[in-house]
């Protein structure tokens, strides 16, 4: 039977979402496509970066053509910074994106973000991580008092749930069975 059925496994992974200054009047929009997704957005602000910082949230970007237009670009007005989170979120956020040329992405993946808010390869609306590695690093640099602990998978994901969740549903559950009230809510 465990061949045919095998034993769920919690995982979630979290990336980082950045609404570009040129599209950030569209932040409503683009949080009712991003949650219709399946993400869950787990925090959130609005900032306005230096150029400073830009030149250092894109340092592996340094040394090329288009990285002082980037820090220009990026620097120019409020952003806003998103942390979200679901199954395999890096590679659903890059699928959700589209193409880094917007102009590219209107041609091959028309319905992708960067296709339907992007204008060009530098103006191409919103960011996201590359990797979960570069997802963890871009989320504590535009969320430093947040402690990323590792999420727990396998085991330990059981482990946990054992111990801390099914002991309070199995109270909360009991109890509510016991009252059987009206409206449960």
């Amino acid at each position: 039977m465990q061949m045919l059925m095998p034993e769920p496994q919690i995982f979630v992974e979290r990336t980082l979402a950045l609404i570009k200054p040129d599209v950030v009047d569209k932040e409503e929009e683009i949080e009712d496509l991003i949650l219709r997704s399946g993400f869950l957005i787990v925090q959130k602000r609005t900032l306005q970066l230096s150029p400073e910082q830009c030149s250092n949230f894109y340092a592996d970007q340094y040394g090329k053509v288009f990285f002082p237009n980037l820090t220009a670009y990026m620097s120019s007005g409020p952003l806003v910074a998103m942390v979200l989170a679901r199954y395999c979120a890096v590679s659903h956020w890059k699928e959700l994106l589209g193409p880094s040329n917007s102009i590219r992405a209107r041609r091959t993946h028309p319905h992708s973000l960067r296709a339907i808010y992007g204008t060009d390869d530098l103006r191409n609306a919103l960011h996201g991580s590359l990797s979960i590695s570069s997802a963890e690093r871009e989320i504590r640099f535009m969320f430093p008092e947040v402690i990323l602990e590792p999420i727990p998978a396998g085991q330990r994901a059981r482990d946990y749930l054992n111990l801390y969740v099914k002991p309070t549903l199995l109270a909360g559950l009991t109890a509510l069975c016991k009252e059987k009230p009206a409206d449960p809510m």
